[in-house]
């Protein structure tokens, strides 16, 4: 059987990011719908973001694309250009290498269900988070000089 149990899916709350650039993320709850499907060329995560959170630091991705589609709720995209209420059924998309820095942002009072559908490259990606000392590279997060967490 092919078919995914999204409730059987493990969920994983908050994010990997160094203290305190954590703090935004921690009530996000993302569960790894592509990985259960053993898939390896791309991503499909479901994400849900409870009122107040954020899906990530503002980023780009060097190598990776990213894609995101609002199920339920709404979300305010943020990004080098500004910011775009996101409403259910309403989607967006983020070319690999464009440096528009992004991320979103649930402020209303209802939780917001997205699908994150992106790339899989990780040896060849780099993510620059251009508002805070981060950058991740290798596989793992390093300070913009360089030096680790």
């Amino acid at each position: 059987m092919k078919r995914i149990a999204v409730d059987a899916v493990a969920a994983c709350k908050g994010s990997q990011y160094p203290a305190p650039y954590d703090q935004p993320c921690r009530e996000r709850v993302r569960c790894a719908l592509g990985a259960r499907a053993g898939l390896t060329d791309f991503g499909v995560n479901r994400l849900e973001l409870p009122p107040g959170s954020w899906s990530s630091q503002r980023h780009w991705h060097r190598a990776e694309d990213e894609f995101v589609w609002v199920l339920s709720g709404q979300v305010v995209l943020v990004t080098d250009e500004g910011e775009e209420l996101l409403q259910a059924g309403d989607c967006a998309g983020f070319k690999a290498g464009e440096r528009n820095a992004h991320h979103l942002q649930n402020r209303s009072a209802q939780l917001a269900v997205l699908l994150e559908i992106g790339s899989r490259r990780p040896l060849q990606d780099a993510v620059e988070y251009p508002d805070i000392d981060l950058r991740w590279a290798d596989e793992h997060y390093l300070h913009r000089d360089g030096a680790d967490y």
